[in-house]
């Protein structure tokens, strides 16, 4: 994981202001670096020098992949190319990545790279298409001039983007908003290319040109466009299921472990732990943890892949809310009263008892208003452009979560200690909702136009995911020199759950029958499939538990005023 900046002026180098670039090294703290060239026409007479570009790539890196640390930005001292890269490539064209996979996306952008610019931006596009996982990139091309920036196609990783009053065009995983200009995300809807003039005497157009996504019922036509890695939902509405309820979640059971497997293996190999001896006690992988549905799941799968030896730490946060909280007896712990918390011990007992042998540390992080109050800022300025009292709430959560400092027993009986997860990759169950049914406007939906109502709204929901979620969240939890992972947001099971017809994911058609002895009918409909999963896994509690929005679970939402609307936007 890393932070990339790129800046490209016509009046000279711009590098990151100081709060910037600190920033920055809080997402990548193993390695900083910066490179700098100039960009000329190919023909211009040397006393011109309005059309020159100043180019400026700074990359900070999170070793996570592979045995050594590798430097950014990725140079070709051969062409003058340059790669910023932010993400992982599990796969290239369908074959696994192994290791750490920033060179091998430079060694493969330059192999497509020809003097033919049309001929280089079909197969660098075709080449971006078949990555599979998350990324955000700048990729300068010197041999056709062209610089290539965007995000994968959910948008997983943050890109933000700034045009100066001068024309000076900026790119950065993240920004220090304080001089008040406008940054926007760059929107994970295909790729831009910024072309570099071959001969002219007139400042260049920094105006990038778009590529974008082509869905799979969409003609392909003469322009060039990024094809998507998945199909269109399924839009059937039959509540006969072609398949039987069993070998469904049979293969959400073994698509989601695949997707873990590549999450949760050869982490941060480059790095020794911190204490001899300690690579068992040090966790390498945490799971924020609600103790919900979603991030149970994911626990509880992980315990099938890890080593029994390695721990696994589960960070539930829990917030002290003055609205909710201001009048408790003495005695009485603000946290404890959160339904997170509440959840959270209940589905940690449940893994220690289905999982013996594995050490599942709960970590407790708790946050006084007053230390809520004193981040405000900092969290603020890490989620923006986002700027609503939802925005705020989450990303509270998140913040805190992932910072993973708070207190933990060692055993059920020992006292409480401080403690920080050492953990760098942290498991997160987002897109499990979107993709199943797990909103209550997913049920309004239904009640309100039955099956297509409902797809309507998935599809709306799963669409948005990366304007609405995923840049600010993965900016929030970077600055704890964390990346955060997203299983449920494979490409391969993404595809897989779209083809399910809508009543094998969330069967709101069945009514919920408490006194049936089926699962499949006493379970709520809503993410029945993924409560079907969870009772095959034998976390039959967790499998009933209800659903709960994170800034309610952890008590983060309205904490001056009932009053206040999430989509009211903060100054």
């Amino acid at each position: 994981m890393c932070g990339i900046f790129c800046s490209l002026s016509c009046h000279g180098y711009v590098a990151p202001d100081a709060s910037t670039q600190q920033l920055l090294q809080s997402r990548g703290p193993d390695h900083i670096g910066l490179h700098q060239t100039l960009i000329k026409p190919l023909q211009v007479r040397d006393e011109e020098t309005s059309s020159q570009l100043h180019a400026t790539f700074l990359s900070t890196v999170l070793s996570l992949r592979g045995s050594t640390v590798v430097a950014q930005p990725l140079i070709d001292e051969a062409t003058g190319s340059v790669l910023c890269w932010n993400g992982e490539a599990w796969s290239i064209h369908g074959e696994v990545v192994t290791g750490n996979d920033s060179k091998i996306v430079l060694a493969q952008l330059l192999a497509t790279c020809t003097s033919s610019p049309d001929a280089s931006k079909r197969a660098i596009i075709n080449l971006l298409s078949s990555i599979r996982g998350p990324y955000a990139f700048v990729f300068y091309d010197a041999t056709s001039r062209c610089l290539y920036y965007g995000r994968d196609c959910l948008g997983r990783r943050s890109l933000l983007k700034k045009s100066a009053p001068d024309g000076t065009l900026i790119l950065s995983s993240v920004c220090d908003n304080a001089s008040g200009e406008a940054w926007t995300e760059v929107e994970a809807d295909g790729i831009y290319i910024v072309n570099f003039p071959i001969e002219t005497s007139q400042p260049p157009s920094l105006c990038p040109e778009h590529i974008p996504h082509r869905g799979p019922n969409q003609e392909a036509g003469a322009l060039l466009s990024f094809n998507l890695p998945f199909p269109a939902m399924n839009r059937t509405v039959s509540e006969q299921l072609h398949d039987p309820r069993a070998q469904i979640v049979s293969k959400l059971h073994i698509s989601l472990e695949r997707s873990l497997q590549l999450r949760t293996q050869h982490v941060r190999e480059a790095v020794k732990p911190s204490v001899a001896g300690a690579l068992d006690q040090e966790a390498r992988v945490a799971v924020l943890f609600s103790g919900g549905l979603d991030c149970t799941i994911l626990a509880r799968m992980c315990h099938d892949l890890l080593p029994a030896s390695e721990t696994i730490d589960l960070l539930n946060v829990a917030f002290e809310n003055p609205r909710i909280h201001g009048k408790l007896d003495p005695g009485n712990s603000p946290y404890e009263l959160c339904p997170d918390r509440i959840t959270g011990r209940s589905s940690h007992a449940e893994l220690i008892k289905i999982c013996p042998g594995r050490t599942w540390r709960f970590v407790e992080v708790n946050v006084p208003y007053t230390e809520t109050q004193a981040y405000r800022t900092t969290v603020m300025t890490l989620m923006h452009p986002h700027n609503t009292e939802m925005d705020l709430s989450i990303s509270y959560a998140l913040y805190f979560a992932s910072r993973g400092i708070g207190s933990t027993r060692s055993s059920q009986s020992s006292p409480l200690e401080s403690y920080a997860t050492s953990a760098h990759v942290l498991l997160s169950g987002l897109g499990a909702d979107e993709l199943f049914g797990g909103y209550q406007r997913h049920a309004t939906a239904f009640a309100r136009k039955g099956y297509l109502g409902l797809i309507e709204e998935l599809e709306l929901d799963f669409n948005r995911l990366g304007k609405r979620n995923l840049g600010r969240d993965d900016r929030v939890i970077s600055n704890s020199s964390k990346e955060v992972r997203f299983p449920y947001l494979d490409e391969d099971f993404i595809t897989m759950v779209l083809d399910l017809p809508v009543a094998a994911k969330c069967d709101f058609g069945n009514a919920q029958d408490e006194t049936s002895e089926d699962p499949a009918y006493f379970l709520e409909p809503g993410k029945r499939a993924l409560r079907l999963l969870a009772w095959q896994l034998n976390i039959k509690g967790v499998a009933a538990e209800k659903k709960r929005a994170m800034q309610f679970g952890a008590r983060t939402a309205k904490m001056e005023t009932g009053k206040t609307k999430g989509t009211h936007v903060l100054t």
